[in-house]
């Protein structure tokens, strides 16, 4: 329990950074927070219950496309505004790194066991990598597109 509020502080903290960072309205950053610690946790929840880490990314990055659309509309800005740097603490760089090492180990000169589990390796972390990616773009994106055909304004939550 106390690892999980540690890590909600530590994505509330990476998303104000990339707030500021893309300068957005100060009275949103609260939020911005708020909806990073909320996702992430998620996330991190369902890894525990052994969700497989794309699909608990994806949930958390619904999560926070689901939230920040009512927020948004509380706090006069656009959805991205709450959801773009909230999902920015989720994206995969241990596993794009991890894959970049494994391409520069694979130009070396190294004897066929170790080249064959690089090669494995490497292919793995990509693929784990682009698919964590592809989870947070339509975790976030879902949504918006879905809340499109109405105005949020007419919305109401149940």
């Amino acid at each position: 329990m106390i690892h999980q509020l540690e890590m909600a502080l530590w994505l509330a903290v990476a998303a104000l950074g990339f707030a500021v960072l893309f300068n957005v309205p100060k009275r949103t950053l609260i939020a911005i927070a708020l909806l990073s610690s909320l996702g992430g946790s998620c996330k991190l929840i369902l890894m525990n219950f052994d969700f497989h880490i794309v699909i608990a990314t994806f949930f958390g990055a619904l999560l926070i496309g689901v939230l920040s659309i009512p927020i948004a509309h509380n706090k006069h800005a656009t959805p991205l505004v709450f959801s773009i740097p909230a999902v920015i603490p989720m994206i995969p760089g241990a596993f794009a790194y991890k894959s970049m090492l494994g391409f520069i180990q694979l130009t070396g000169n190294i004897n066929q066991t170790a080249y064959d589990l690089a090669l494995n390796q490497t292919i793995s972390n990509g693929i784990k990598a682009a698919f964590i990616l592809l989870a947070l773009t339509a975790g976030v994106s879902f949504p918006m597109l879905i809340s499109r055909k109405e105005s949020v304004k007419t919305m109401k939550l149940s």
